[in-house]
């Protein structure tokens, strides 16, 4: 039996795992509640030491995803987004179809370097707008809208917190970390496949033509790791007036932190964070508006299941699971190994919460490359695209939930287009990646 080889830190470990991972499924607490009594637990029965703890509470992941959520909020706030939403609105109502899909094309971009909510949030009603005012069912669009800005999200290091998280425990199990766009190939190529799908196969998937009701779903919840007001449909209300000066402070600091994170002049923990400071100095945000911004939710979410993965890697307990991984598909050869574990991580990224599975399963790619002596990169990179690759569930993702209540879809809708998505994305990522990432 397994209890019988494991030490009491591993015990007592494992236990908090299963604990948490049953509390994320059941959705009966908030996300980030269950991974810091999940933290604590381990604190208090000595699995992790407080300077541990520590250490993940100021990982570098966290200081820039609060960096950047303060920059980033201040671009919405100046109606920066508004604005380009605007321009997108004008084509599409020239172009019908063909503009929608340019104008979801543009917010699947952006979703490279912003986080998606906003853009979905900002993007979402006006496509519904656009595609019934041009006589098109708009559940055409909403959906892959979403999928459009996950997948974007996943083509740079800090498109999506998965990355930044993915990035942060793969330096703290020892590996150099991945520069800015050195993922990009493999999102590209996962992004464009996704996207060529959803073109020519979503819109005939998806039930069309039955009345909308738009208070379907009206009590939606979002995913784990992002619980939130976003499930609620006032969030598509407001409109921000735009102010051009705060827009072009905002931007102008927030391209500055990218280049030259993306130079080498610093991380991006450090570039953003002086861009989010210089932002209160020169008072494009005041501070109030800044903490406003740092979505607390998402990042106490992070810190304790940091704490958890911490726990794994220093009681040893994700080697002691790997070791019987690698006695199980080793024989096999890498790359089977590499497609088994994308689909074990996109399994569990379906039920459980994006940072939940990049932090439980970055060690364990480590790990599991290390059993096999091969590069650990191209199973790390695995973690970055699948764990960010909610496509079946309205629930996987938080705009999923979003364009869920907005376009009045129902479960199975999410099912019949994302299915065949996350299997399409499999493939073409276990293709690209050891094409890019080589063993």
């Amino acid at each position: 039996m397994i209890a019988i080889i494991l030490t009491a830190e591993q015990a007592i470990t494992l236990a908090v795992l299963v604990a948490v991972v049953g509390a994320l499924i059941l959705d009966r607490f908030r996300a980030d509640v269950i991974a810091l009594t999940g933290a604590a637990v381990l604190l208090m029965t000595g699995a992790v030491k407080p300077i541990q703890v520590q250490a993940a509470f100021a990982s570098p992941a966290i200081i820039a995803l609060a960096s950047l959520f303060v920059i980033a909020y201040a671009m919405e706030r100046s109606g920066l987004l508004d604005q380009a939403i605007r321009g997108g609105v004008w084509l599409a109502r020239r172009t019908g179809a063909i503009g929608i899909w340019v104008v979801m094309t543009f917010c699947g971009a952006a979703s490279a370097f912003l986080n998606n909510s906003p853009i979905v949030v900002l993007a979402a009603p006006v496509i519904r707008d656009v595609s019934e005012n041009v006589g098109l069912d708009p559940r055409r669009f909403l959906m892959p809208l979403s999928y459009l800005t996950i997948m974007g999200g996943s083509c740079t290091l800090i498109g999506t917190s998965t990355n930044l998280l993915v990035n942060d425990m793969a330096n703290a199990s020892g590996e150099p970390g991945f520069a800015m766009f050195e993922i990009t190939p493999v999102g590209v190529a996962v992004a464009l496949a996704g996207a060529v799908y959803l073109l020519f196969f979503a819109g005939r998937l998806v039930r069309t033509g039955e009345p909308q009701d738009p208070n379907a779903a009206s009590s939606v919840q979002l995913a784990p790791d992002h619980s939130s007001s976003l499930g609620d449909a006032a969030v598509f209300a407001p409109v921000m007036v735009f102010q051009p000066l705060r827009a072009l402070a905002s931007f102008g600091v927030f391209v500055a932190a990218i280049t030259a994170a993306a130079m080498g002049v610093a991380p991006i923990a450090a570039t953003a964070f002086a861009g989010a400071v210089l932002l209160i100095l020169l008072r494009v945000i005041d501070a109030d508006d800044a903490y406003r911004g740092l979505r607390p939710e998402i990042l106490m979410l992070i810190a304790g299941m940091v704490v958890i993965g911490l726990a794994m890697e220093q009681t040893g307990l994700a080697n002691a699971a790997t070791e019987r991984l690698v006695d199980g598909i080793g024989p096999l050869g890498p790359l089977f190994a590499l497609i088994v574990f994308y689909g074990a991580t996109l399994l569990l990224t379906e039920l459980l919460s994006n940072a939940t599975v990049a932090v439980l399963l970055t060690p364990v790619a480590v790990a599991l490359a290390e059993g096999l002596a091969v590069s650990p990169k191209p199973f790390i990179a695995a973690v970055m695209m699948a764990a960010s690759a909610a496509f079946a569930t309205p629930f996987g993702y938080q705009t999923n939930a979003l364009v869920y209540q907005l376009g009045g879809y129902n479960y199975m809708d999410f099912v019949r287009v994302g299915l065949p998505l996350n299997l399409i994305t499999w493939v073409v990522a276990c293709a690209v990646i050891p094409i890019v990432f080589p063993f």
